[in-house]
Order: structure tokens, then sequence, then C-alpha cells
């Protein structure tokens, strides 16, 4: 069975008409690419899609603007005529729109002014001074902004400079603190080492004295016990201080 006849007309399904674009346009360009190989033609094709999508063809052998130049020469049409005209009026105007602006210029800077009457003078005038009232409105806007710039400025520094003082301020405080708690402290050191150095001399004072008469005891003792072996020994001993003896008085008779 043969492909059935398709009815020409708009697709209205808008995914169904940009899938059948796709494929008839790869259709056409292929095509025109056999049509240049095999008979060795000059072939353009240019092609907006309805999203606006642009697509175009051209053969190998020719650029775009040889085509459309052989295309004038052969035809004998300008394509650039009507936009050349264009061109050429929308230059006339800007060039008279210039030499206009030139010439207000002058005037307002106080040349050019011999071919100008009362009321051109009188109307120069108006626009000098609406001219002067912009400036000098915009001159003060600009003083006023920068006043207000520079006062902020300075008041920020001031703020800055008050609030580090203050800082300043609170650190030499705590740092005065911090001095006398030291200073308390080592006095407080110092008079705890003296005491205690004061109560070890007193202890080893007393000790110093408990062990003289401790000794000075016991070494009477020691002579005595001595003594009297010695006189059970030696019966002939002598004593003197009428009868008392001390550990000088010992000797033989």
């Amino acid at each position: 069975m043969g492909r059935g006849k398709i009815e020409i007309k708009r697709i209205e399904n808008a995914t169904n008409r940009q899938v059948t674009y796709s494929k008839r346009r790869n259709g056409i360009f292929k095509k025109a690419q056999e049509l240049t190989v095999l008979c060795d033609a000059k072939v353009s094709l240019i092609m907006f899609s309805s999203t606006g999508k642009f697509h175009e063809f051209i053969s190998p052998n020719i650029s775009t603007k040889a085509f459309f130049d052989l295309y004038q020469k052969t035809t004998g049409t300008d394509l650039w005529i009507s936009h050349y005209e264009k061109m050429q009026e929308n230059y006339r105007r800007l060039k008279e729109i210039n030499k206009k602006s030139r010439r207000e210029i002058r005037q307002r800077m106080g040349g050019d002014l011999d071919d100008l009457n009362i009321k051109e003078l009188q109307a120069l005038e108006a626009k000098m001074d609406s001219s002067l009232v912009a400036i000098r409105d915009r001159k003060y806007h600009v003083i006023k902004t920068q006043t207000d710039t520079h006062r902020k400025k300075v008041s920020e520094s001031n703020t800055i400079k008050t609030v580090a003082f203050h800082s300043i301020s609170r650190v030499l405080i705590i740092f005065e603190d911090w001095n006398a708690l030291q200073v308390r402290n080592l006095e407080e050191r110092h008079a705890n080492l003296v005491f205690d150095l004061e109560t070890k001399l007193d202890q080893q004072d007393g000790i110093v004295e408990s062990e003289g008469y401790y000794n000075e005891a016991a070494n009477g003792a020691s002579n005595l016990h001595a003594l009297r072996l010695y006189q059970i020994h030696h019966p002939n001993l002598v004593l003197h201080h009428g009868g008392r003896f001390d550990s000088n008085d010992l000797r033989l008779a």
C-alpha cells in the first residue's frame, strides 16, 4: 500500500508543527546539498521557524555576500537602495541637529550673535537664566551633599575616638586595680614570710637554750659519776672548795 495524501494546511498542534518543521527542514537542506554536489549549483536557503529561530544553508563554493551580489547583478535590482536612502536621510537629519547644537553652544558663550533679532536674543537670555538657575541648584546640592558627608565622617570619627577613649580608660582602670592587687598580695606574702621567719627564730632560740642546760647537766652528772669511780679506786683524792668539786678540781693527792 502506498502512503496516503497529506492535506496541506496549518498544523494546529504546536509540538507536531515543530516536529514537522524540523524533519522537512532537514530534508530540504539535504536536497540542496545534493543539488550542489550533483549539479555544481549555487544554492542558498534562509528559513525562520514560527518561533523566530533562524536556519540557513549556503553552498560551500560561494559566500552569502557573493550570492546576493550575483542575485542583484542577474536581476538588475538593488537590494540596498531603500536602506541606503534611509541612511542618507538619517545622516542629513543628524547633521542638521549637530549644526544647530554647535550654533547654540557658540551663542551661549557670547559668539555668533550678530544674526539674532530681539526675540531670539530674549529667548537666548531666558535659556541662559534657566541654565544658570539649574547650575546653581546643582552646585548647592553638591555642596550640601559634601557637607553632610563631611559632618557624618567627623561624627563617626568623634564616636570612634570616644569609644576608644572609654576603652583605654577602662583598660587603665583594670590595669591599676590589677597592680594594686599585686602590691597587696606581695605585701601580704612579705608579712607572712616575716611572721614565719620570726616564729622559726623564736623556736630555734628556745631549743638552743634547752639544749645548753641539758648538756651542762649531763656533763655534770657524767663528771660526778667519774669522780665517784675515781674516789673508789683512789682513796687519797683531795677536794677543794669546802668539800665541793667541779670539773677543774679533779687531781691526785
